[in-house]
């Protein structure tokens, strides 16, 4: 996709991180802009930014695991600007914790934002994005879904969050796939960053109140702590990966990565498929970081218990 100006931009996670630069990227490049999150507040604010510059904006909020929501954002979108260019299926939100020591809801939270968000965004915009084409043969547009690192790797005390992003990875490749073969004028980027300062480490924040939060296990609260300060503490900002995976759609590219270096860990897990063997040590080249996770895990536990006793 070359051509922006004039064209219409969909973002879900519209209000902060990635989904904001996003935003402000595509503002711009002239583009309508279309954002959607859960966030009132974060929302007003990122569409008086961009209102301020100019765009033509339409802003909803959305919960993006309800299919019926985003249906409903397709339909608005649709009727305010027309065709849908330029789609991110980007809204996440981000859990840890001890694999089996999440509960049915923890569960259903995560996959319902970074899963079925995504599949409900596909399914509610490429067929229009397609309808579009059909009736412009000048129609071009590509589809960005926001993935992680985590979804070619597999950290421990990260299950829930690593399946939803593995299956965001399988969703993006099969939709390359897919697209190639009807010979669609849409092009595909799976957006795969690894420790950028967003707010997805405050994710607990617009969690339903039947999801467990600050009282829940040990390793869920070590991990978000641990999580949190490896994200803070990160050099490649939103707006930096925001920028490159523009660049990615001006050049059809399908892979993005914020921190390439970190594709050795696949080419070992590769290695490690491939040759049958069981899985590394993720902490291979930093026990330290395995070391501090057990102490955090260890200590939260005892003050539970303390605070229990």
């Amino acid at each position: 996709m070359k051509d922006f100006a004039g064209r219409t931009a969909v973002i879900t996670g519209g209000g902060s991180g990635f989904g904001r630069e996003f935003a402000h990227l595509a503002a711009g490049l002239d583009m309508n802009v279309v954002i959607a999150d859960v966030q009132q507040d974060a929302l007003d604010t990122v569409r008086a930014e961009l209102e301020a510059r100019g765009a033509k904006v339409l802003a909803r909020q959305v919960d993006v695991s309800k299919a019926e929501q985003i249906e409903a954002l397709a339909v608005e979108t649709e009727a305010t600007f027309g065709a849908t260019h330029l789609l991110f299926n980007n809204a996440g939100v981000g859990s840890g914790g001890l694999i089996w020591e999440n509960t049915i809801r923890d569960w259903e939270w995560v996959l319902g934002v970074n899963l079925w968000g995504v599949i409900h965004g596909l399914r509610s915009f490429v067929p229009r994005m397609l309808a579009s084409a059909k009736a412009d043969p000048a129609f071009t547009g590509h589809i960005v879904n926001t993935a992680s690192m985590a979804g070619l790797l597999n950290a421990p005390n990260m299950g829930i969050y690593n399946v939803s992003k593995h299956a965001v990875v399988s969703i993006a490749e099969t939709l390359f796939q897919d697209l190639a073969l009807i010979e669609a004028p849409i092009g595909t980027t799976v957006a795969c960053p690894y420790f950028v300062p967003t707010g997805i480490s405050q994710s607990h924040r617009n969690a339903p109140a039947d999801v467990s939060g600050e009282a829940s296990s040990a390793s869920k609260r070590a991990q978000q702590m641990m999580s949190a300060k490896a994200v803070g503490s990160g050099k490649v900002t939103a707006a930096d990966f925001a920028a490159t995976v523009f660049e990615a759609i001006k050049d059809d590219q399908f892979y993005v990565f914020s921190h390439p270096h970190a594709l050795g860990n696949v080419e070992t897990r590769m290695k490690d498929i491939v040759g049958m063997h069981n899985p590394s040590d993720p902490f291979a080249a930093r026990p330290d970081v395995r070391t501090r996770l057990r102490e955090a895990m260890s200590t939260i536990a005892a003050q539970v218990a303390g605070g229990n006793a």
